[in-house]
């Protein structure tokens, strides 16, 4: 009950994840799939966040998605 009325007031920590999941040749990807194609959901909260299975990690703040699509493209180019 406690942790419920810090998520209300705080918001959800996200500490807990689903396995992370890879949706391939979908014509609609939930946004949190739209930068990597993989995404993990919060199993307290259901909140989908986008995952990077080359770092194994989950990309969590909007610094992270422009240094990772920076990234993505230096590799491309």
């Amino acid at each position: 009950m406690l942790g419920k009325l810090y998520d209300a007031v705080f918001g959800c920590r996200h500490s807990r994840y689903s396995f992370p999941v890879t949706i391939r040749h979908a014509r609609r990807r939930p946004q949190a799939a739209a930068l990597t194609g993989t995404y993990v959901a919060c199993l307290d909260c259901g909140k989908e966040l986008p995952y990077d299975w080359q770092e194994m990690k989950v990309i969590t703040s909007p610094e992270h998605y422009r240094a990772h699509l920076a990234e993505l493209a230096e590799h491309a180019a």
